[in-house]
């Protein structure tokens, strides 16, 4: 039973770390894209502070489960 949940565990823990790349690479490349636009517009705006958010939020998870890509 224990094998299975820490199989469970993971898993799970792989997810979250794709998730977290995934994110940063979301997030890098619109504020690329935001710095070099003349006039930003709002809904860009937006979007990269969500996306932003997504990230610190899910690196949080990461620390409080003690999970690392190294």
């Amino acid at each position: 039973m224990k094998k299975v949940k820490d199989l469970k565990k993971k898993a799970m823990d792989q997810e979250l770390l794709n998730k977290i790349f995934t994110l940063k690479d979301e997030w890098t490349n619109l504020e690329s894209i935001m710095s070099r636009s003349v006039e930003p517009s709002e809904e860009g705006q937006y979007e990269l502070a969500i996306s932003k958010a997504k990230y610190l939020y899910l690196i949080r998870e990461a620390k409080i489960r003690n999970i690392s890509a190294l």
